[in-house]
């Protein structure tokens, strides 16, 4: 269990607040750069390219246990082989989708969370309104594409899925990256496989929301030692749930997205990746996971695709 006065600290060892200038509002991904892109590209071998995303419906990860308000995305049909004109013969069908924004895969942008009405980069939390985030939204992130590398960590245990409150630690992650034969570099975008979103895949989306397994507390040290850009996992709280602080909910969110200016990543679908990584024992690969830019977006769907 870690203690408030624990976590106080390592918030202050974590702080990236006017690290990259007064105006930053990208955090972390200002760790991305062409020397970064460039080792994406060179991981690729294959050409094979694989998507890492949910499907975006109906049946999707939202149960009504999570936070009030977030639904699975609703598609309607708006028109169905509607002509075009007098003539018949050229028909159109269009759509519209109602959804959260962190619905199924998608990055949290900065401003989704606080902390003592605080957000990164010592952002006034009242900057999010009725009209959105007037500071730290979705659209800030810019092009996200780096290396990325698999942390397998349910590989690494011997397990097909961890169970439920299997907390992921630093150890964990230094020895997938030992095992993968990765250095961790300056701008990559860590990827951490529990296996977990099998649950959801077999039908099981209860669950699917916990108690999960995911990351802990000493991971953001981790990240923040590395230079991660950007974490995600295939889980729906990135995060260890229930968490092992007892005065937090979701500790690792606010040291991710409000200490380090970190994006991290839920429901996140790996399953594919991790089979082609272990064939062939390459953990490392070029990755593409920008987020639509929603203009004072909280957070942002993506399709993230894996190209190794």
């Amino acid at each position: 269990m870690t203690t408030l006065a624990e976590f106080e600290t390592l918030c202050g060892k974590v702080r990236n607040w006017g690290r990259w200038g007064a105006d930053d509002q990208r955090g972390t991904l200002n760790l991305i750069d062409r020397a970064s892109l460039r080792r994406g590209l060179a991981a690729v071998e294959t050409g094979e390219a694989l998507s890492l995303s949910m499907p975006l419906q109906l049946k999707g990860p939202q149960d009504g246990s999570g936070i009030p308000g977030r639904i699975n995305p609703v598609r309607t049909m708006l028109g169905i082989n509607t002509p075009m004109g007098p003539d018949p013969a050229a028909a159109y069908s269009d759509d519209i989708v109602v959804m959260p924004l962190q619905a199924a895969t998608h990055w949290d942008a900065l401003s989704h969370v606080s902390w003592r009405g605080r957000m990164y980069h010592d952002v006034a939390a009242d900057a999010v309104s009725v009209a959105g985030a007037a500071r730290l939204a979705i659209d800030t992130f810019g092009p996200v594409v780096t290396r990325g590398i698999l942390l397998d960590v349910a590989r690494l245990e011997g397990a097909d899925r961890l169970p439920g409150g299997f907390e992921v630690t630093a150890a964990h992650l230094d020895a997938c990256a030992r095992d993968a034969g990765i250095e961790v570099r300056p701008g990559d975008i860590a990827l951490v496989r529990t296996g977990h979103i099998q649950l959801f895949h077999a039908g099981d989306i209860h669950g699917y929301h916990t108690p999960t397994p995911g990351l802990g507390i000493d991971t953001a040290a981790w990240f923040h030692e590395h230079g991660v850009a950007a974490a995600a996992t295939d889980t729906i709280a990135f995060e260890l749930l229930p968490a092992r602080c007892p005065e937090l909910v979701l500790p690792l969110h606010v040291l991710c997205l409000v200490m380090m200016g970190m994006p991290q990543g839920q429901n996140f679908d790996f399953e594919e990746l991790s089979r082609a990584c272990a064939a062939d024992g390459r953990y490392t690969f070029l990755f593409e996971a920008t987020p639509l830019p929603f203009r004072c977006g909280t957070g942002g769907p993506i399709n993230p695709v894996a190209v190794r």
